[in-house]
C-alpha cells in the first residue's frame, strides 16, 4: 500500500466556519466554568466569615447564590462541555487526538476533581443549616480546592495548545515537559484572576435581591473588593503572560489582535473597575439589571475577544506547534513517534494520499479541476477561513480582493504559502497541479450575493460524496 495521510473527513459550517462553532460554545463554557471556580472560593470565604463572625444571614445569600449557580454554571457548563468535545472532535480531530495522547491522565484527574466539585456544590446548597459549622467549613474549603484544581489541571492543556515552551518536549514527549511549560503559570494566573473578577460581577445578581439591608451592604462590598482584586491581579498576570508567548503569537498579538481589540479591552477594564468602585461606595444602588449587564459586557467585550485572540494567536498551529490548524503535522516529533506530513505532500500531494478523497479526484483533469480545487481549499483553508464572500470567519475571497485571476492567486500559493513564509499560515508545499486547481476554484468564488450555478452544483456533488 502507498504511504497515506492520516486525515479525517472535513467538517465545514457555511457562513460562520467551524472555528466559530467551537468559539461560541467555548466562550459560554468558559464564562460558566470560571464563574463556578470563583464562586467556590467566594462560598468558602463567606462561609468562614459567617461562622467566625456569627452572621447566619450570610448563609441565606449563599443558599440563593448556590441555587443560581447550579443553573448558571453547572447545568450550562455541563451542556457546553460535551458540546466543546463534539465540535472539536469533528472540526479538529488530529488536534484533539494530539492533546489526548499527551494529557489523558491530566484530563482523567480533572474529571475526578470535577466530580468532587459537582457533589460539593449540591452539598453546599442543601446542607446549609443541617450540619454543624465545623463540618460545613471543611466542606466549603474542599469544594473551593477541588474547583480550583480543575483549572490547575486544564490550564496545562490550554498552554500546550499555544506551544510546548521549549524543544525538549519534542524529543521526550513527556506529559510533565508539555504541561509545565513556559506559558503555564502566567496563563494560570490570568485565569485565576479572571475567575475572581467574574465571580464578583455574577455574585451581584443575587446580592442585589437581598432584603436585609446590612447583609446586602456587606456582601456587595465584599464582592466589589473581590472583583477589584481580580482586575488588579489580572493586569499584572497579563503583562507576564505576554512575555511567555512564542514569536508567532506575539507578532499576531501586536499587529492584529491589539489593534482590533486593545481599545475595547481597555474600555471594558476601566468600566468594570468603575463598576466595582461604585458598588463598593454605594452598595444599595446595585440593581440586578446592573449586575446582569456587567456580566454580559464581560462575556461579550472581554471573554469573547480574549478567547478569540488566544485561538488566533497560536496560528498556524492548533496544538503544540506541530499540528497545523488544517490538521497536517508540520514537523517530526520523535517523543511521540510523529512524522511530518510535509515531505509526503510535497512529493505526492493531498488528492492521491488522503483516504477520504473520492477515487475520481485522485488525478486532476480539466473536467474535475474545479471540484478538486474545492476539495483542496476545504482541506487546506476552511478551518480558518469562510469560503463565502461575506462569511464571518476571515472570508477567503475577500483576502484575495475577490480576484477572478487564477494566476494572481496561484502566485501567492507558489510563493509565500509553498515555502511557509507567512508566520500565521500553514506551510502548503502542494504539487503544481494542486496549487493550480486551488487557484482556479478560489477565483471562481463569488464576489457578491449571487453564486454561479456551476460552482453550486459542484459543491453539492462534493457534499454528497461526504468529503465536506
Amino acid at each position: 500500500m502507498n504511504e497515506m495521510l492520516g486525515l479525517y473527513p472535513q467538517w465545514y459550517v457555511p457562513g460562520i466556519g467551524t472555528a466559530w462553532v467551537m468559539g461560541i460554545i467555548g466562550t459560554i463554557h468558559v464564562l460558566a466554568s470560571h464563574t463556578s471556580v470563583g464562586a467556590a472560593w467566594l462560598f468558602a470565604l463567606l462561609a468562614t466569615k459567617s461562622v467566625h463572625e456569627n452572621k447566619p444571614e450570610i448563609m441565606v445569600y449563599l443558599k440563593k447564590y448556590g441555587m443560581f449557580l447550579l443553573v448558571f454554571s453547572y447545568i450550562i457548563g455541563s451542556i457546553t462541555g460535551p458540546g466543546i468535545w463534539y465540535s472539536v472532535t469533528v472540526a479538529s480531530p488530529r488536534g484533539i487526538s494530539g492533546l489526548i495522547h499527551n494529557f489523558v491522565w491530566l484530563w482523567a484527574s480533572e474529571w475526578v476533581f470535577f466530580f468532587v466539585e459537582v457533589i460539593g456544590v449540591y452539598a453546599m446548597v442543601y446542607l446549609i443549616g443541617k450540619i454543624d459549622n465545623k463540618t460545613y467549613l471543611k466542606l466549603a474549603w474542599s469544594f473551593a480546592v477541588a474547583s480550583w484544581a480543575t483549572m490547575i489541571l486544564i490550564v496545562p492543556i490550554l498552554s500546550f495548545m499555544m506551544w510546548p515552551g521549549n524543544d525538549h518536549w519534542f524529543q521526550t514527549g513527556s506529559t510533565f515537559d508539555a504541561a509545565f511549560n513556559l506559558n503555564y503559570f502566567a496563563h494560570l494566573g490570568v485565569r485565576t484572576a479572571f475567575m475572581f473578577a467574574v465571580a464578583g460581577a455574577v455574585g451581584g445578581i443575587i446580592a442585589s435581591t437581598l432584603k436585609d439591608r446590612e447583609t446586602r451592604i456587606e456582601i456587595t462590598r465584599f464582592l466589589s473588593k473581590m472583583g477589584l482584586a481580580g482586575l488588579v491581579l489580572m493586569s499584572f498576570m497579563f503583562m507576564w503572560y505576554t512575555l511567555t508567548l512564542p514569536d508567532n503569537a506575539r507578532l499576531i498579538m501586536d499587529t492584529q489582535m491589539m489593534p482590533r481589540y486593545g481599545k475595547v479591552l481597555l474600555v471594558l477594564l476601566t468600566t468594570t473597575a468603575l463598576y466595582f468602585m461604585f458598588t463598593a461606595w454605594k452598595p444599595l444602588q446595585l440593581r440586578q439589571s446592573m449586575a446582569g449587564a456587567m456580566t454580559l459586557a464581560i462575556a461579550l467585550f472581554g471573554l469573547w475577544p480574549e478567547e478569540r485572540s488566544r485561538e488566533s494567536m497560536r496560528k498556524p498551529y492548533v496544538a503544540g506547534q506541530y499540528i497545523y490548524s488544517n490538521q497536517f503535522f508540520s514537523r517530526d516529533v520523535p517523543g511521540k513517534g510523529v512524522k511530518s506530513d510535509m515531505p509526503l505532500i510535497k512529493a505526492k500531494g493531498v488528492l492521491a494520499t488522503d483516504y477520504f478523497v473520492p477515487a475520481d479526484l485522485h488525478t486532476i483533469t480539466p473536467e474535475n479541476q474545479l471540484r478538486a480545487g474545492s476539495l483542496l481549499t476545504h482541506v487546506m483553508c476552511a478551518n480558518c477561513h469562510s469560503l463565502e464572500p461575506n462569511g464571518a470567519l476571515r472570508p477567503l475571497p475577500a483576502l484575495f480582493g475577490y480576484s477572478k485571476e487564477p494566476k494572481m492567486i496561484k502566485a501567492y500559493l507558489d510563493g509565500a504559502l509553498y515555502h511557509g513564509m507567512v508566520p500565521y499560515m500553514p506551510k502548503m508545499p502542494l504539487p503544481e497541479v494542486e496549487r493550480e486547481a486551488m487557484a482556479v476554484y478560489i477565483a471562481s468564488l463569488p464576489g457578491g450575493s449571487k453564486k454561479p450555478a456551476s460552482v453550486a452544483i459542484n459543491q453539492t456533488e462534493i457534499e454528497a460524496k461526504g468529503v465536506n
